[in-house]
């Protein structure tokens, strides 16, 4: 049983009846009754006075007369100042929260047949992954799975940036300092190791511009003039010529590379569907680019570089090819995109999860799209999030700006292990069962943390924040599942049946069971929303909302010590299906929870 949509059909029949309008469903909506006022669902009547011809109160009264008459869900109703608060019978709350316990795909679709694509990670190959990464991952695995609870074929991608200046200046460094070494000689993860040489070719590149510009020139000039600079910018001439033995030390870093992500991307829990390369995309970008010279949508300069006029547009010029015929980040951008509407021709949204430093980038991007004649280019959309900034002196970082994902993990789950042996929440575990928890409750404290804020907003990590039992954490939501996880397993002993029977009735409800039976009608329409925001802040907020209530229910209502046979199952049932509701919630986050805690 649908309430809202019940309330928003009886409320467009008073409508059409009492006024003669020609109103639909669909086209109305409810909101939450506020705290201070006595119902559960609230209409505006405000929108509707130029069909009433009537004051606000009078339309009011009007239509919940009408519904209080005509339709068993309403109990009562109040009308204050033009807003009709709805109070939904218990009949009604039992009959919904019924359709809800027998259906175990409760708040998922089935199969829609339409198909996005969810780009997220996309690393530079020669550097490990930071704090940074972790919120990208996280907020594009999560948008991902939740598509996919709506019906979606979701197709989970990631670009790997593994060619340009970036890469050119590790594979210098290593040359010049490596003496040869490996991960396998030195024991160091691969993309550490290759960070390092990154970090190393930055720290000679800042004094070479030191002393440049102590002889006489300009930050600009010693910039463009520096040694090592220019070492790295012939490797990259030779790397885009094929040059033997350039490319194959490019190859033989980046596979160092790529075995260090795996090990990341597990301990992260994300995964891809399909993984695209620079090195392989840029090049259909630069033919894309002569295309559009042909076509008159890009001019080349005297020097041959290759733009786009993009100011009648309220934008700027934008480079695609340098003078020297080297690709830029739009060039692959630009075929990276047409390639993969090309391989998945039914692709309805292209989402990038790309930090808000590159706004400028895609706006650039899906303009340039559009000009070269692509309709789908409306498909693409820029998941932008903020930054993540650290309480300074809480983190271990390599550069004191930097924090490593593969460390923020360790210590986390290190975190948590000290918790939960302060709070005796691993009594009776074993070694490894205790390992497991510490593992699980570390990364679901960093994941939830990270995506209960709102993507759009740069944040502020606090790790020892994250990890407490209490409050808005993930931590407070697993062992909110713990809890009922521990009832459910008494019921069973005691020859309590999980789910209700359709026929069964509680009678009367406590007001906690209907504040908790209104927040599960809520989980298909929050997941609704947070796709259609592209936020998971939605759902945390929403599993939040939900555990917090069943924990009022939890401390103020029996469950086994209700004589009512009928009620005691009821309460049961009730627990099992926020449990279950809190469990797919978390999964949509990537966060797992345990059985006991």
């Amino acid at each position: 049983m649908n309430i809202d949509f019940s309330l928003r059909k009886q409320i467009a029949l008073a409508l059409n009846e009492s006024f003669g309008a020609d109103i639909t469903p669909d086209s109305l909506s409810l909101q939450p009754t506020r705290k201070e006022f006595t119902g559960t669902y609230t209409f505006v009547t405000f929108p509707f006075l130029k069909i009433s011809k009537m004051k606000p109160e009078e339309t009011g009264e009007i239509i919940g007369k009408y519904l209080k008459t005509d339709l068993e869900i309403v109990k009562d109703y109040n009308v204050v100042k033009g807003f009709l608060n709805l109070q939904v019978s218990d009949r009604a709350w039992i009959e919904a929260f019924s359709s809800i316990i027998h259906n175990e795909n409760h708040g998922f679709r089935p199969s829609n047949g339409r198909r996005i694509m969810v780009e997220y990670s996309s690393p530079n190959t020669n550097k490990p992954l930071h704090l940074g990464h972790l919120r990208n991952n996280f907020l594009g695995f999560t948008v991902s799975t939740i598509y996919e609870a709506l019906g979606y074929d979701v197709v989970k991608a990631q670009i790997i940036n593994d060619r340009g200046i970036h890469i050119c200046k590790s594979m210098v460094a290593w040359i010049k300092y490596g003496y040869g070494e490996t991960p396998e000689s030195t024991g160091v993860k691969g993309d550490k190791l290759v960070g390092k040489y990154y970090v190393a070719f930055e720290k000679q590149f800042r004094e070479e511009v030191s002393a440049l510009v102590n002889s006489g020139l300009t930050m600009e000039e010693a910039e463009k003039k520096a040694p090592i600079m220019l070492e790295a910018i012939e490797m990259l001439r030779k790397w885009e010529a094929r040059e033997a033995e350039t490319y194959a030390l490019w190859e033989t870093m980046n596979k160092w590379v790529y075995r260090g992500f795996e090990i990341t991307y597990d301990h992260m829990g994300v995964t891809f569907d399909k993984l695209y390369y620079e090195s392989d995309t840029y090049l259909s970008g630069k033919k894309i680019v002569q295309a559009g010279l042909d076509k008159g949508v890009f001019f080349k300069k005297e020097d041959g570089s290759v733009w786009i006029d993009l100011s009648a547009d309220g934008l700027d010029e934008k480079l695609l090819l340098r003078s020297d015929g080297t690709a830029v980040y739009m060039t692959q951008d630009i075929g990276t995109a047409i390639e993969r509407f090309m391989e998945f021709p039914d692709l309805e949204k292209l989402v990038y999860t790309v930090g808000n430093e590159q706004d400028y980038h895609f706006n650039v991007l899906f303009l340039i799209l559009k000009k070269l004649g692509y309709s789908w280019a409306d498909g693409c959309h820029h998941l932008s999030y903020g930054m993540v900034d650290l309480p300074s002196g809480k983190m271990k970082s390599r550069e004191g700006t930097v924090v490593d994902a593969d460390d923020l993990m360790d210590e986390m789950e290190q975190t948590a292990k000290q918790h939960t042996q302060d709070l005796g929440k691993i009594e009776g575990f074993n070694e490894a069962q205790a390992a497991k928890l510490y593992r699980m409750v570390g990364l679901g404290a960093l994941k939830y943390f990270l995506l209960k804020v709102d993507p759009r907003k740069r944040m502020l990590f606090n790790p020892e924040e994250s990890i407490q039992f209490q409050g808005n954490t993930g931590p407070f939501i697993q062992y909110t599942y713990a809890r009922i996880s521990a009832l459910l397993r008494r019921a069973k002993e005691t020859g309590i049946g999980l789910i209700m029977n359709e026929e069964a009735s509680p009678g009367e409800l406590h007001a906690h069971e209907r504040e908790v039976i209104y927040l599960l009608t809520q989980f298909e329409d929050r997941i609704n929303e947070a796709a259609g925001e592209y936020s998971p802040a939605v759902i945390t907020q929403y599993i939040y909302d939900l555990a917090k209530e069943y924990n009022k229910f939890y401390q103020e209502v029996s469950i086994f010590g209700e004589q009512d046979e009928a009620k005691k199952q009821f309460r049961v049932s009730f627990s099992y299906a926020v449990a279950r509701t809190i469990k797919s919630g978390m999964e949509f986050l990537g966060i797992e929870v345990p059985e006991r805690m």
